[in-house]
């Protein structure tokens, strides 16, 4: 049996990235970052899995060795080498941090703020690829920018300016919508995929359109994420919102070549929300079947929800049972028991031609 091990950490974290380690090196990596969101105050933490086990810790267990404070929600978090890493922001900002393992402290090494913007404020970068030294970012406002670990300025931005009535300046960006996410294909080329289902190649030194584009037909789903196969650069995999995942050879024509549903739809609680309300015994279904099915929806919606309100197992089961029960019974547990018992009652009753006496009844003297 494999094992695993949880840690509370008190803040809402959005990205995990291992290190990488050495591609000699034989070991698995033990250094990880994480970058926060929605908090009062982020933050990007470096952690270690702690192979020396003293008293105060177990085998596995992850130890915070540093934190510095971010500004804005972390969108994306990508490692350059073992020490550096990019961090895009919610903000628009594009920060390189250093972790430096001697003195374990974390140090910017450069940051470009407003790298993605609208006319009115800013811009959230969603996403950021690496391959050293040069970094490319997607946003909000459907900008592609290119940096270099060595300038200052942004590289390149996919997309033109030019001048109207010599006075006002125009941009028009690389997509009209949100990029969710970019990674590299090739050294000059570019994957990205956005809100209205779209997958993009795009050749970072030449020209602002994109080279080719790929999409699911008849669909806008947004997609959310994207990468492509280690070995064949050719077939690329997508996650969209509603929880399919999508494989694509770059290669030949504009549509997947396979679909996969890997995970729920992003409304799947108001989906199961919706069941639950109005979910009823059928009078085929026993109560231990109905309770039973009732008890694992409400495990895969709220896994909390049941313990303070299983009575809504009761007030959902056939009304005639649930008047029986009610006031006897006081668990999930309980109600599948005593009502089974009834149930076989009733059977025993209809065959016999005997009365019912309700559970909460008591025989008259």
């Amino acid at each position: 049996m494999e094992l695993f091990n949880a840690k509370f950490v008190s803040h809402k974290i959005s990205r995990t990235r291992w290190s990488p380690v050495s591609s000699t090196s034989l070991q698995s990596p033990e250094i990880f970052a994480t970058g926060s969101w929605d908090n009062e105050h982020n933050k990007i933490s470096i952690w270690s899995i702690k192979t020396n086990v003293g008293d105060d810790h177990f085998e596995g267990d992850p130890q915070l060795l540093c934190e510095y404070k971010h500004d804005g929600d972390v969108m994306d978090l990508q490692f350059l080498d073992q020490e550096k890493f990019a961090v895009a922001s919610s903000t628009g900002s594009l920060t390189i941090y250093r972790f430096q393992p001697s003195s374990q402290k974390i140090t910017v090494i450069h940051q470009w703020d407003r790298a993605h913007y609208y006319s009115y404020g800013n811009a959230p970068c969603t996403s950021v690829a690496c391959r050293t030294p040069e970094i490319v970012t997607v946003g909000e406002d459907g900008r592609i920018n290119l940096f270099r670990m060595d300038h200052k300025g942004i590289e390149y931005t996919i997309g033109k300016k030019f001048l109207v009535d010599m006075a006002l300046f125009c941009d028009y960006n690389a997509d009209s919508s949100t990029i969710h996410a970019v990674t590299f294909l090739r050294t000059d080329e570019v994957l990205t995929v956005n809100s209205i289902g779209q997958l993009k190649m795009w050749d970072i030194r030449q020209g602002n359109k994109p080279s080719q584009i790929l999409s699911i037909t008849g669909d806008r789903v947004p997609l959310h994420c994207v990468d492509r196969h280690p070995n064949q650069q050719h077939i690329v995999a997508t996650g969209g919102q509603e929880g399919m995942l999508c494989i694509w050879d770059v290669r030949q024509g504009t549509v997947p070549c396979s679909l996969l549903e890997a995970h729920s739809a992003e409304n799947y609680e108001t989906e199961l929300e919706d069941k639950l309300r109005s979910m009823v015994q059928l009078p085929s279904q026993t109560i231990r079947d109905f309770a039973y099915e009732y008890r694992a929806l409400c495990l895969k919606w709220r896994p909390l929800w049941l313990k303070k309100r299983w009575s809504a197992v009761l007030n959902a089961c056939n009304p005639r049972l649930a008047g029986s029960l009610r006031g006897v019974v006081g668990s999930v547990e309980d109600l599948v028991r005593v009502g089974s018992q009834v149930e076989r009652d009733w059977g025993n009753s209809r065959r016999t031609g005997t009365k019912f006496r309700p559970v909460h009844e008591k025989p008259s003297p």
